[in-house]
């Protein structure tokens, strides 16, 4: 079962192991709706709470990103983990619509900043050849997290949904003990200097132009966000199907249950056999199976049909797991390696952007059958975009590691090799 994720460093181990307790503390958000209609938030107010969620998600990424490059990997951490714990707790004391609003942008932010410095500090720690499974791990931990947060995050709300923040909150002060107290800086402070471009530092600075002159990056990072703009609407509207077909919150977190523990149950086995395989036709056929699952959601509505349709798109993200951040890990010079991740976290925070704004627009005013339609057409596109760009792609990879490696700057567990890194100031 865990054959595909072995020989993985301590360093990853230990960023799975936060991730896990990092995604017990996502309890608020997925009940977001359910708590600002008992703080008797509706209608177009609610819209304004969640576009500022959405908000966050285009902020934090990049800020992140920023930080893991420019100051290390665990200050990049640190700072997104304090801040989501003060934001968690702000959201839930805000007195009206705009305060909330503003908090709710807040906890997206500063969530946001996290996971853009773990990418980058797993890219560090491992080799190309095993990057796929080291963010499938992460997404396994992720599943995991979500699986325990499904099943408490229902029985908490149904007993006052200051338990939910007040779970997130110790989550996150949970991980950032974890941060200090068991990971070492992985950053390649001599990235750079080390390939003989002195010059391509200065030309890159600190900011996302490295990410900007990349054309390959830049046709790869739309379809990407297409298909995470499609698997977003999970979080999103079938939150809003499961309310108009008259079910409870409860169920809603069972949903959210049933995708992680069929995620945690099937992802080991699946990466196993998957890893072998080339990544973006795989990436492309997940990219279907997850669009044709959350089609699937516009025909249910029982707690059954709901239950069928989280099990295609849940499959569809199996399949995909971890293939997407280790491409772009494998585009990435040494030294940009936040900014990449911080670029593809951005697109994720574009996609749930878009999801929670265009989404519910069309959901609820041209209708829930046109969003559903439009996602299976987007599934079809990004996966003929990916197809089409399989070749470029491996032929930079393998590019991009010749160079690292003639430079000195194979990716080695800073665990192992002490003296490859230094602690951020």
């Amino acid at each position: 079962m865990f054959s595909s994720y072995r020989g993985l460093p301590r360093t990853v181990w230990t960023v799975f192991a936060g991730s896990v307790v990092h995604r017990i503390g996502f309890m608020v958000t997925p009940f977001l709706v359910f708590f600002l209609a008992e703080r008797d938030v509706t209608g177009s107010e609610v819209g304004y709470v969640l576009g500022a969620l959405g908000a966050g998600h285009l902020i934090g990424p990049a800020v992140g990103g920023l930080l893991a490059d420019r100051f290390g990997r665990r200050p990049a951490m640190l700072s997104g983990l304090l801040g989501s714990s003060a934001a968690v707790g702000a959201l839930y004391a805000a007195p009206g619509v705009w305060t909330m609003a503003a908090a709710a942008l807040l906890v997206s932010a500063t969530g946001m900043m996290v996971a853009p410095a773990a990418y980058a500090l797993m890219s560090d720690a491992v080799d190309a050849e095993r990057r796929q499974r080291a963010y499938a791990l992460f997404h396994w931990g992720s599943n995991i997290g979500t699986a325990v947060a499904g099943v408490l995050g229902g029985f908490l709300a149904a007993h006052g949904y200051w338990l939910l923040f007040a779970v997130d909150v110790t989550a996150m002060l949970l991980y950032a003990t974890i941060v200090v107290t068991r990971l070492t800086e992985t950053r390649p402070q001599s990235a750079p200097q080390a390939a003989g471009a002195t010059s391509a530092k200065n030309q890159d600075g600190i900011g996302y132009g490295v990410v900007f002159r990349d054309k390959l990056l830049l046709a790869l990072l739309p379809l990407f966000g297409i298909q995470l703009f499609v698997y977003s609407l999970t979080e999103v509207a079938l939150p809003l199907a499961i309310h108009d077909s008259g079910l409870s919150p409860a169920v809603y977190g069972t949903m959210a249950a049933i995708n992680a523990i069929l995620v945690v149950v099937l992802q080991p086995f699946t990466t196993a056999r998957l890893a072998r395989l080339p990544q973006l036709p795989v990436q492309a056929a997940g990219s279907l199976l997850i669009a044709a699952g959350v089609a699937l959601t516009g025909i249910a509505d029982s707690v059954a049909g709901y239950a069928f349709s989280v099990a295609v798109w849940s499959l569809g993200e199996v399949v995909v797991s971890g293939i997407a951040a280790a491409v772009v890990a494998d585009l990435a010079p040494a030294h940009a390696r936040g900014r990449y991740q911080g670029a593809f976290s951005w697109t994720w925070g574009a996609a749930r952007f878009a999801a929670l704004t265009l989404g519910v627009t069309v959901y609820t005013s041209v209708g829930p059958a046109a969003l559903w339609w439009t996602a299976l057409a987007a599934g079809a596109v990004t996966a003929t975009g990916t197809l089409a760009l399989r070749g470029r792609v491996a032929r930079r990879a393998a590019e991009t590691k010749r160079e690292q490696e003639a430079a000195g700057l194979r990716s080695v567990p800073s665990d192992e090799h002490p003296k490859t890194a230094t602690l951020a100031a």
